[in-house]
């Protein structure tokens, strides 16, 4: 869920269509820098945990330089339900019908693929999973971001408990936001740049050994 239209969100607000704003932005006010390394579920021991792994994880790339990969804790965090029924906002657009495509990660075990919506556009990237009540294990979203820079998500009008992949351009794993909870406003990331985010259900990289560090395959209807 990416917040990085502020501007979007002032621009269409000044010209009087707030409704559609309000319904379809996806931006929180601007984050503090304590906020950047905010955990998934929000608790002080993750926050310190990720902050942790920023300072001391990196990897080389083939280029020789060091490469920012915010490692994967040992330990996983809990995981949050998903939101109520009544507390998940009703969706005033419907479900859009987008591009499909599958990815892979071959250096999981058991190779582990996931079904994906692909998302790019402006709007596309502010709605997400926004509204969604439920998705398949092996299904999600991959967002194709404006450009390889440290991207930031929240959960705004998001029912859906997630974990999020930021993935480089060459389709490392930089690093992951796990167990996101839903209808938070949280800013999220991993402190390292990143091209792709990718959006599937909570805990779905646990049960399936994917981690930071890892490559994932970008489908060519992605790029």
């Amino acid at each position: 869920m990416s917040e990085r239209w502020v501007s979007l969100v002032v621009v269409i607000a000044s010209m009087g269509i707030a409704g559609l704003a309000s319904a379809c932005s996806r931006t929180p006010p601007e984050p503090t820098p304590p906020s950047a390394t905010a955990s998934a579920n929000n608790s002080p021991q993750a926050a310190a945990d990720a902050a942790t792994s920023l300072r001391a994880a990196s990897a080389t790339t083939d280029a020789g330089a060091i490469r920012c990969i915010a490692a994967t804790p040992a330990e996983a965090p809990a995981t949050p339900p998903p939101a109520s029924a009544a507390a998940c906002p009703p969706d005033p657009e419907g479900i859009p019908k987008l591009k499909t495509a599958q990815v892979a990660f071959p250096e999981a075990t058991g190779s582990p693929k996931v079904e994906v919506e692909l998302v790019s556009t402006d709007r596309e990237i502010q709605r997400g999973l926004m509204y969604r009540r439920t998705m398949p294990e092996d299904h999600g979203m991959l967002f194709k971001m404006d450009e390889r820079r440290e991207h930031t998500f929240w959960m705004h009008n998001t029912c859906l408990p997630l974990d999020m992949l930021f993935v480089d351009q060459d389709g490392m794993v930089v690093g992951i936001v796990e167990g996101a909870t839903p209808l938070t406003d949280t800013t999220r990331t991993v402190g390292c740049p990143s091209s792709w985010v990718l959006e599937v259900n909570a805990g779905w990289c646990r049960r399936h050994g994917v981690r930071a560090g890892q490559k994932m395959g970008i489908p060519s209807a992605a790029r």
